[in-house]
Formats: structure tokens, C-alpha cells, sequence
């Protein structure tokens, strides 16, 4: 059985960075673009406010490339670090915890992307499609011969 679970690991991890990714793409369209119920009850971020319309550049962009699987420790550490930046500035000074500060989805989405960041992309990353074409292409150049050197 735990031979069964750890063979299925890479895709429950593709599967968790493609669920992490999307939730935050939806994030950063909604309030871009006034999808899916927009940002803070329908509306969009007003375009270079600071710091919403760059979150939700960062959550559109990063979330995207997460759930596709390109660049991801990459796009999951600015993820990771907007989203703890979200929490400390915005939610924490509210209150202590995340129950009473409104900061459950910031300190989820700060602790997924940093989990991201140590495992990888998991199974199902378009990184790794680009990866085997470069070791499959590697694989096929021939080396020229070795001659032996004449003294």
C-alpha cells in the first residue's frame, strides 16, 4: 500500500500545484478584470494602485505559471512572499489570527507556494515536457568516434 501511495505522490503533487495555481489565477482575474464576482463585491483594482492591481498582477501571472507548471519554485516564491506581505500588512494588524483578521486565504495560499517552492512541480509540469525533449534529443546526438592518438 505505501508502495502504491509514494508511486502516486508526483501526481498528487501536479494535481495540488494545478488546484493552487488556478485558485490564484482566478484571484488576480477577478480583480483585474471584474470576472467571477470581481474583486471586493464586483468591481476591478483601479490599474498601478499599489498594493492591489500588483497583487493581482502577481496572483494572475504566478498563479498561471504554477498551475501550467513553468518556472514554478520560481513563480511559487513571489507568490509565497506577495501572499505573506498580503497577510502581515493588510490582514494581521486587524488581529492576531487569521479566523479574526479575514487572512485564512493569504496564509493558505503564503504556506502552498512555499510548499511548492521546496517540492517542485510534481507530475503534469510543462517543465518537465521541455526537460525530456532536451534529454530525448541529447540522447540521440552521436558523440563523434575516438580515435586513438598516434605518437
Amino acid at each position: 500500500m505505501t508502495e502504491r501511495l509514494n508511486g502516486a505522490q508526483p501526481y498528487a503533487l501536479g494535481l495540488f500545484r494545478i488546484v493552487v495555481g488556478l485558485l490564484f489565477l482566478c484571484h488576480g482575474a477577478a480583480s483585474l478584470f471584474g470576472v467571477l464576482g470581481g474583486a471586493h463585491g464586483g468591481g476591478t483594482v483601479e490599474a498601478g494602485t499599489w498594493p492591489g492591481w500588483y497583487a493581482a498582477v502577481i496572483q494572475l501571472v504566478a498563479g498561471g505559471l504554477v498551475m501550467l507548471g513553468i518556472g514554478t519554485r520560481s513563480a511559487a516564491f513571489v507568490a509565497s512572499g506577495s501572499m505573506a506581505y498580503a497577510y502581515f500588512k493588510v490582514h494581521q494588524p486587524e488581529a492576531l489570527f487569521p479566523l479574526e483578521n479575514s487572512g485564512e486565504a493569504s496564509a493558505m495560499f503564503c504556506w502552498a507556494f512555499l510548499l511548492l517552492v521546496f517540492t517542485g512541480p510534481g507530475a503534469l509540469a510543462l517543465d518537465g515536457l521541455f526537460r525530456g525533449r532536451v534529454t530525448a534529443a541529447e540522447s540521440t546526438r552521436k558523440e563523434p568516434e575516438q580515435t586513438p592518438a598516434t605518437v
